[in-house]
């Protein structure tokens, strides 16, 4: 217990003092997943949105398939991800392979999934009446679209956030993807679990409590979208 308690305070102390490996371990962190967050949101976002509108055959097995995804092991998607990327695979030549450009590509398709089917599952929740009233108000079938789109904003903001939290906390993909390399690749999640298996107990702890706070101020975002 007297370990513990020691180790949470030098924790504290890394963090009070802006420890340089820290900040950096933490801001890396950080930008690769904002990084990726948005980009996988600038493609689910409307792709949700194209599915959710559009009626063609096969529509509820692919909505079936994309919820399926949510659950895909982090090393799954860093598998394929690494074979796309590698030397020998159709992306190799660009050069992606342990750099934080590559953990954004990773991170990117594991975060996908989850953004498209929560958008479906958001804008599925909008009263239908919305769309009918503003039709019969005159209103053209974009212009539907659109107010239905204002309802769900918040639903659909909360699952980015989502997305977000799932790509700061993922381990696979970076490990895989990115080597964890000291100073270049290296983040949250990688630090933490080197740091913990070399017996530095006090730079985890520090690691792990940047990280809860993170994840608290995002699980306090969405409850405050969601009016709780």
């Amino acid at each position: 217990m007297d370990e513990i308690s020691a180790g949470l305070i030098q924790a504290v102390w890394l963090i009070a003092s802006l420890d340089p490996e820290v900040m950096e371990i933490a801001g890396r962190s950080l930008a690769i997943t904002l990084a990726s967050t948005a980009l996988a949101s600038a493609v689910a976002v409307p792709l949700g949105g194209l599915i959710h509108f559009q009626d063609f055959y096969g529509k509820r097995p692919l909505i079936n398939l994309i919820q399926t995804l949510y659950s895909l092991p982090t090393v799954i998607v860093g598998l394929l991800v690494f074979l796309f990327i590698s030397r020998s695979g159709p992306l190799g030549s660009l050069g992606l392979l342990f750099t934080p450009q590559g953990m954004v590509v990773g991170q990117t398709m594991l975060i996908l999934p989850i953004i498209i089917g929560l958008t479906i599952s958001a804008l599925g929740g909008v009263n239908p009446q919305i769309r009918e009233t503003a039709l019969t108000l005159g209103a053209t079938r974009s212009q539907a679209i659109v107010a239905i789109v204002g309802e769900a904003k918040p639903a659909v903001f909360a699952a980015v956030l989502l997305g977000f939290g799932r790509a700061l906390s993922e381990v696979g993909v970076a490990m895989m993807i990115g080597g964890n390399i000291r100073g270049y690749t290296r983040i949250l999640t990688t630090a933490i679990a080197l740091q913990t298996s070399m017996g530095n107990i006090e730079l985890s702890m520090a690691l792990g409590i940047i990280l809860l706070t993170i994840s608290l101020a995002v699980n306090l975002l969405m409850a405050r979208l969601r009016g709780d």
